[in-house]
């Protein structure tokens, strides 16, 4: 079977919100377009010039409410439209700090008690991915329904966070992949390092309440916390839903 690209997704703030594209442009040594590029920094957060650690930020593994909100970027105007089956609809510009006490509001109900509280709005010259290094993460479908599978419950892609789908590889031959080169559609990528999952994936995408132990199924099952790889950019190209993953 020919491996494709099913799906492509990007988080314009991190962790509050995704959304599916059906196409995409690469660049080199960038993550992908929009992705992370904004990211919400806590009370507690002590930031670095530039990209910083995750911890930094409010995320889906302290506040799995994060996890079933859906956005849409408006990239003329840099403006988010984020929705949540819990709260109404809200629309803000990130760029513009008169509009983030709306939006810090607007979450404020879904963290939980006892954790550091939603302060500001932040970028840097790179998305705020997980990664030391700017990266487009690369989730296999196969290796999902297969752990599904497993776990007896059908698992959303968006419990993962992840930027590029490939259907048609084995289960679990993505990780055979780290040090090499694939193309996706016109771009070419090398893939670094495999991802540790944290508790955000435990969280339904489409509630934000945690109903499914990943976590524990991944080390009862597989010996390891891992899922999906990261991957950075040698040659940019437009990519679209359907075209082929060569490995």
């Amino acid at each position: 079977m020919t491996a494709r690209l099913r799906h492509i997704c990007r988080h314009p703030i991190k962790a509050h919100g995704r959304e599916e594209l059906a196409s995409v442009l690469l660049s080199p040594g960038a993550c992908l377009p929009w992705d992370r590029h904004w990211a919400v920094a806590h009370e507690a957060a002590r930031l670095s010039d530039g990209w910083s650690a995750c911890q930094n930020f409010t995320r889906g593994a302290k506040a799995p409410g994060l996890m079933a909100i859906t956005a849409a970027l408006d990239e003329a105007t840099a403006t988010v439209r984020l929705s949540h089956p819990d709260l109404g609809p809200f629309a803000f510009r990130p760029d513009d700090p008169q509009e983030t006490p709306g939006f810090l509001n607007w979450v404020a109900p879904l963290m939980p008690e006892g954790r550091p509280r939603p302060a500001r709005v932040v970028s840097a010259d790179r998305g705020m991915t997980d990664s030391a290094f700017p990266s487009i993460s690369i989730l296999s479908l196969s290796s999902l329904e297969e752990l599904s599978a497993r776990m007896g419950q059908p698992l959303s892609i968006h419990r993962w966070r992840g930027n590029l789908w490939v259907e048609g590889w084995k289960p679990w031959t993505e990780f055979d992949l780290i040090g090499r080169e694939i193309r996706v559609g016109a771009a070419l990528l090398r893939i670094e390092e495999r991802i540790t999952r944290c508790r955000a994936t435990m969280a339904d995408p489409e509630t934000g309440m945690v109903d499914a132990d990943t976590l524990g199924a991944l080390q009862a099952h597989y010996g390891h916390r891992d899922f999906g790889i990261y991957a950075t950019v040698l040659e940019g190209g437009p990519l679209t839903i359907g075209d082929e993953v060569r490995s």
